[in-house]
């Protein structure tokens, strides 16, 4: 049987993570890879849901607006900023209202709650000793707060030298228990993703909320492929969720890799024989 026999389906959705999914972490899609999922979009529709900013993952994935034309969906800040078809989702079709900047978060948390949280960070990384320290340890996003020990604004030697510390001395780990403690019961989460920092919000408001959206457009499936998919990575709702069929990827590769096995490559799953 040919490898391209299994016919197109564009009732059939692969949702993908971004960084360490498309992309190594904050670094641009190969253009290799970009072009296969490229392909993979003439089979099934395709869609992004990262944490990071929409202006991020444009940057990873494309140049300027472009990648909101690459991608069937894309969804931003864990989905609390959504486009589909190219197009800015508008207030009545979102159940979260998209804000620009930090309104989101900070009416959802109230002033209180947030200046408790940012001020426990900052004296918490304060009596951190790293190698180095940079600038941008809290970034506020639409519907969380991504914290960073070491400082976003790291060059990416310095970002790989953070994250072979934090894996033997689990900084990151370490610093979201004690988060996890002082605010028990103030309805917040706390999960990881990327090599530098973790990312904190209100309970509800991690990467299932783009699934709203999903549900109303009648699709037949929805696969989902991420690498943070255990408990306290940032995939790990919706790779759980009973409305995806999840699949955990190790690099950008990888997820070619699996989505040539699913949609390209024999044995066929959707040629509709046995």
């Amino acid at each position: 049987m040919e490898e391209n026999c299994l016919p197109a389906n564009r009732n059939i959705l692969c949702l993908f993570d971004v960084d360490g999914t498309l992309t190594p972490p904050r670094e641009k899609i190969d253009p290799q890879l970009d072009a296969f999922f490229q392909s993979l979009r003439r089979k099934v529709k395709i869609g992004v849901v990262g944490g990071s900013d929409y202006s991020k993952i444009a940057e990873q994935l494309g140049e300027g607006d472009e990648v909101i034309h690459k991608f069937d969906y894309v969804f931003a800040e864990n989905g609390t900023v959504q486009y589909k078809d190219g197009k800015l989702l508008s207030k009545q079709q979102c159940s979260l209202l998209v804000f620009t900047g930090w309104q989101a978060i900070q009416n959802q948390l109230g002033e209180e709650l947030l200046q408790d949280l940012i001020n426990f960070c900052l004296r918490y990384m304060g009596l951190l000793k790293l190698p180095k320290k940079r600038g941008t340890f809290i970034e506020f996003r639409n519907g969380m707060l991504n914290i960073s020990p070491i400082g976003r604004s790291c060059t990416l030697a310095e970002r790989i030298e953070f994250s072979e510390i934090d894996k033997r001395e689990k900084i990151r780990e370490k610093f979201v228990a004690a988060l996890q403690e002082e605010f028990a019961g103030k309805g917040l989460r706390f999960t990881r993703g990327g090599l530098i920092s973790f990312d904190v919000f209100p309970e509800g408001w991690d990467k299932r909320l783009c699934l709203e959206v999903l549900q109303g457009d009648g699709l037949e499936a929805i696969y989902f492929f991420g690498n943070e998919t255990s408990r306290g990575g940032n995939d790990y709702e919706i790779f759980n969720d009973p409305r995806t069929i999840g699949f955990t990827v190790y690099s950008p590769s990888d997820t070619a890799r699996q989505c040539r096995d699913l949609f390209f490559s024999p044995p066929p799953k959707y040629c509709g024989q046995a």
